[in-house]
């Protein structure tokens, strides 16, 4: 399963991409996460269906300095990385 997520809310400069690489290695998954210059953040998720929701329900919550206000989830194009990365900002 691939799940393309774009994260809303006070997500930047609170260490979201960080624990976001933690969280989904600590589930096997592959992709990245990246900060927009539009505020919020995006990511890939790419893993098995449970490890995938896992992830994504983790999302609302963030870090705790992070207020997210919403995830936006819409399934990803690419279905398979080597690892899951922190990308640079787009």
């Amino acid at each position: 399963m691939s799940v393309h997520a774009r994260i809303e809310g006070r997500v930047q400069g609170v260490w979201y991409r960080a624990w976001t690489v933690e969280e989904a290695q600590k589930r096997g998954l592959t992709g990245w996460v990246r900060n927009r210059k539009d505020g919020t953040v995006e990511a890939v998720f790419c893993g098995p269906v449970p490890a995938v929701q896992s992830m994504i329900a983790a999302c609302h919550d963030g870090p705790s300095r992070a207020e997210v206000s919403r995830v936006h989830e819409e399934p990803g194009l690419e279905e398979s990385f080597e690892v899951f990365e922190k990308r640079p900002s787009a």
